[in-house]
């Protein structure tokens, strides 16, 4: 059976992806690069990675015979850089702030993460070839990653602004908030553990709970993805909360508790006390969802790995 390729295109298509450019040097030396978005894990034992190039790529011949790689995980705010490695443009890199990495390739700055990786095999794979890589070197910045599905890009962040804009009065964010596998609750005045929560006000947005967690607790705090979007129909409040990233440093307020011996017991908020129990079974597992619902039923939908 033959298929259109226009068609087979799009439906590949509907698979939500990152974005990212693999980079390498040619013959005479030079930097190369092409967006691509199909990569992919393959191994943590030895380290690999595969990403997929067209045979009529301009890089082919390059890339087939160079002794590594690169693969550049775009941040969100980085789509200008995707749309000028997809484009014959002449000079790719001087829009970039690059350097050699581990075992040679050029990386990219404020990516999402990157990779530097010999050449493990190639593959022949139809009108493609695969080439995996052993992961040599990388770095994993925490930033949230660049979007893409039905030929646009899509960012999380670009959601959770909306969210936030036409949320109504009342609204709550929270941070589930780790550092080297250990979570930070904080006191909520009736002597039990919560989340740390900031109540938004008008035109607020992620950086209200980033500030209040730098004033009240003292550490700063990268936000990441989405974590749960739930309300308390008791008392007609919504929740929005974030899996976040705490900074150095002991926190002046709260406390930091294993993840895996929370005391959910001294939680007395049930919905929290979910939420955290959840948090604890999802990083053992690797993978996150987030939660839509309120705070006695909801669905959890499978989204991120954990990094």
């Amino acid at each position: 059976m033959t298929f259109d390729p226009r068609t087979l295109r799009d439906a590949f298509g509907a698979f939500l992806t990152g974005v990212t450019v693999v980079t390498s040097f040619n013959e005479q030396g030079d930097p190369i690069g092409f967006t691509a978005n199909s990569f992919t894990s393959v191994s943590l034992d030895p380290p690999l990675l595969l990403v997929c190039l067209a045979r009529t790529s301009r890089n082919y011949a390059a890339l087939t015979g160079a002794k590594g790689f690169g693969v550049n995980v775009l941040s969100e705010g980085q789509k200008e850089i995707s749309n000028t490695f997809a484009r014959p443009v002449e000079d790719r890199f001087a829009s970039v702030t690059w350097k050699k990495g581990p075992f040679g390739a050029p990386v990219f700055a404020d990516v999402a993460a990157w990779f530097d990786c010999s050449m493990h095999q190639l593959v022949d794979a139809g009108d493609h070839v695969i080439l995996i890589g052993r992961i040599e070197g990388f770095e994993n910045s925490g930033r949230t990653g660049l979007g893409y599905a039905r030929g646009g890009y899509f960012t999380p962040a670009l959601a959770e602004k909306t969210l936030l804009a036409n949320a109504e009065d009342g609204l709550l964010l929270g941070a589930v908030a780790e550092r080297d596998g250990e979570v930070l609750l904080v006191g909520d005045g009736k002597g039990s553990w919560t989340l740390p929560f900031v109540e938004k006000a008008e035109n607020d947005g992620l950086e209200a709970l980033e500030r209040h967690l730098a004033c009240q607790i003292g550490l700063s705090i990268q936000t990441g993805l989405l974590y749960s979007v739930y309300e308390d129909t008791k008392t007609g409040r919504q929740h929005v909360v974030y899996r976040a990233s705490l900074g150095k440093g002991e926190p002046q307020a709260g406390r930091l508790f294993l993840i895996q011996d929370l005391p959910l017991r001294q939680i007395s908020d049930p919905a929290v006390r979910e939420l955290v129990k959840r948090y604890a079974q999802e990083s053992t597992l690797g993978n996150f969802g987030v939660y839509f619902g309120n705070q006695e039923k909801g669905r959890v939908h499978v989204v991120a790995a954990k990094g």
